[in-house]
């Protein structure tokens, strides 16, 4: 089993993405119509502002497609915060984006939950990932430049940070994906 996932953010970064899913295969670049890069709230990995995408007729939102595994996608989530009751600080959203092939793609992307509020600025390393992240996978020059636009704040600790939880874990090349492993017969 595995799903479509479309990243708009840090986790276009290929080693952004390697560290935290063991197979991510790449489908296609994407946009998603009528919808533009924000950041909101305060993301204590990133020490600033946490992406989200917002509703902005006229604009479009460019990103990546990932097939991942049910493992990995769990390991998204949790990196994410993703909580079945609601209560994280992403929740999976079913939408429709539009590959570079021109297929329309029914996927599930990460949105931030947030309370209204201005826009707060993310931190310039959040930024620089995302921007390396959008450059790495061929992202459209124009759209790339307007991510460089983004005022931006400098970190005040190193990021990203690691939880407590998360530095005791194993991701990424450091780890297996084990959905591909027989099972014991009886």
């Amino acid at each position: 089993m595995s799903h479509l996932i479309f990243s708009y953010a840090a986790n276009m970064n290929p080693e952004l993405i390697a560290s935290r899913c063991s197979k991510p295969e790449i489908v296609c670049l994407a946009r998603l119509p009528d919808h533009a890069l924000a950041f909101f709230d305060y993301s204590r990995r990133w020490d600033g502002g946490a992406a989200t995408l917002i509703s902005s007729p006229g604009e479009e939102l460019w990103g990546i497609i990932y097939r991942l595994s049910f493992w990995d996608s769990e390991r998204l989530d949790a990196w994410l915060d993703v909580h079945l009751d609601g209560t994280g600080d992403y929740f999976l959203l079913p939408t429709d984006v539009i590959g570079v092939d021109g297929i329309t793609y029914p996927v599930l992307l990460y949105r931030k939950f947030y309370h209204g509020g201005p826009q707060q600025p993310p931190s310039t390393e959040y930024l620089e990932t995302i921007l390396s992240g959008a450059v790495a996978r061929g992202l459209p020059a124009a759209y790339i430049e307007t991510l460089r636009q983004i005022p931006a704040k400098k970190a005040t600790f190193p990021v990203p940070h690691l939880f407590e939880h998360e530095s005791a874990s194993t991701f990424g090349r450091l780890s297996c994906d084990c959905s591909g492993l027989k099972q014991p017969t009886t």
